[in-house]
């Protein structure tokens, strides 16, 4: 059975966020947006999809279709066509539409900055929220997907069940200072160095504060 991870100290926190943010200072999202609305749209479409697939998707999208007026002119059908190589593409085609709609009607054709009128919209939860507040709005907010969950629960950052008790556990542990960045440095950090299957632990250049018992040698 392994060990409970002990909770980090103040000084293990900021090195390791510190030695983050030194090999990456500004980390983006690897979404390709060009305002806050096709972010939030592509955000809502990388929902169990790649980014890079979104990307190659939305590049004729958004060049049809930046603003939620257009979008809704370009009608569900033709988004549908333009997304079907998304997994769950039906779907999110009649979300993307419905929420364009009422950003137009209720928002003045705005993506609000405001977690419970973007939670209202079609299609946008909290993982989506979290990211279009940080992304578009400069909100420290922390968007916990699969690889945050994987990196606060193996490294013992913020272990917890559920995406929300570790979101919460990374709010509570994370210093002002690191927090606008620390959402896309745990999501890069997982994504190609803290890997699901094998994390690369000989190039990680936080191994010195994890606590993750099996760390590899090769």
């Amino acid at each position: 059975m392994a060990a409970k991870p002990k909770r980090w100290s103040a000084a293990a926190v900021d090195g390791f966020f510190a030695h983050l943010a030194e090999r990456l200072p500004e980390p983006e999202t690897e979404l390709d947006f060009v305002n806050p609305f096709t972010l939030l749209v592509a955000v809502v479409l990388s929902a169990q999809a790649t980014d890079a697939g979104v990307n190659k998707a939305t590049k004729a999208l958004f060049a049809r279709a930046d603003s939620p007026a257009k979008m809704v002119a370009l009608g569900e059908d033709a988004i549908r066509e333009h997304i079907k190589t998304i997994g769950l593409y039906r779907m999110k085609a009649k979300n993307v539409a419905a929420l364009s709609a009422i950003l137009v009607a209720s928002h003045g054709g705005e993506v609000p900055n405001d977690r419970e009128a973007l939670e209202a919209l079609p299609g946008v939860g909290r993982k989506t929220a979290n990211v279009v507040l940080n992304v578009a709005f400069g909100e420290p907010t922390i968007a916990v997907d699969t690889h945050i969950f994987r990196v606060g629960n193996r490294t013992g950052l913020a272990p917890a069940k559920t995406p929300r008790a570790v979101e919460d556990g990374l709010v509570a542990l994370i210093p002002a200072k690191w927090r606008l960045h620390a959402h896309h440095w745990l999501i890069l950090h997982g994504r190609y160095t803290c890997k699901a299957r094998k994390p690369l632990c000989p190039d990680c250049v936080v191994r010195e504060f994890c606590q993750f018992g099996d760390k590899t040698v090769s």
